[in-house]
């Protein structure tokens, strides 16, 4: 008696694999959706961790040159040597270059302060709106 072998052939069909390519793009769709808003979060952590980096180098610029640049050489005096008063006594450079904030402006500095209620400048980004002096601005106050 010979047993007859049936054979089967093992596959998916292309029902199946459209079925499963539509489960995986709804569940990345709805996995981005839900992670939209902690991107404008990191945004925001990641400017205040260069405002206080800034804020480092500008209190060590302070101490190294006995005055802190004022509104008009900003934080460039930080990358090059500053022109114009108050001339640094010791001036080198602390930064290789100025960071861009997270929405690609240059950060902000105002000496004498106006918003900074601790220190005596302000070093701010403009926020989402890239607009000075908004309520979006994240700064050392």
């Amino acid at each position: 008696m010979k047993r007859l072998l049936r054979q089967t052939n093992a596959a998916f069909t292309l029902l199946e694999i459209m079925l499963v390519v539509m489960i995986i793009a709804l569940l990345a769709g709805s996995a981005i959706y839900l992670m939209r808003g902690n991107v404008d979060q990191a945004k925001e952590v990641r400017a205040n961790s260069d405002v206080q980096a800034i804020q480092t180098q500008l209190q060590f610029y302070e101490v190294q040159n006995g005055s802190l640049p004022s509104t008009e050489q900003g934080l460039k005096a930080l990358v090059e040597r500053p022109s114009g008063e108050p001339q640094p006594r010791k001036w080198r450079q602390l930064m290789p270059e100025l960071p861009l904030d997270p929405w690609g402006t240059p950060y902000q500095y105002r000496n004498p302060s106006v918003r900074s209620k601790r220190d005596s400048y302000d070093v701010f980004s403009c926020g989402k709106d890239k607009k000075p002096d908004n309520d979006d601005d994240i700064g050392n106050w």
